[in-house]
């Protein structure tokens, strides 16, 4: 099995910065990809970003050219770095992890809170 913990989440001015990652441990060897999704109230969850074990990522259009994901093999860490952000970034971040032999496997963490507001 896989497990995740998040950190990083917290209040930031609209036009400002934060980083958010997310530390694997467990079966990581089995990891095939990682991502950030987020949920706003009353939205469905979505996908922010998300980066595989060949380092292909993939981002939500609404955060193009804002958000950065990355990963330190190393540190079995997956970093969402957010710039400019918008009241509308407001949201639960979720981490997840696609794993296991037939990558048919997935693990969440517990979600952090990011607010973006004046």
């Amino acid at each position: 099995q896989v497990q995740l913990v998040e950190s990083g989440g917290g209040l930031v001015q609209p036009g400002g910065s934060l980083r958010l990652s997310c530390a694997a441990s467990g079966s990581i060897f089995s990891i095939y990809a990682m991502g950030w999704y987020r949920q706003a109230p009353g939205k469905q969850r979505e996908l922010v970003a998300a980066i595989t074990n060949v380092f292909t990522t993939n981002y939500g259009d609404s955060v193009k050219g804002r958000f950065t994901i990355s990963k330190d093999n190393a540190k079995n860490t997956v970093y969402l770095q957010m710039n400019n952000l918008k009241p509308e970034d407001t949201a639960v971040y979720y981490c997840n992890a696609d794993y296991g032999p037939l990558r048919d496997l997935e693990v969440w963490g517990q979600g952090t809170l990011v607010t973006v507001s004046s």
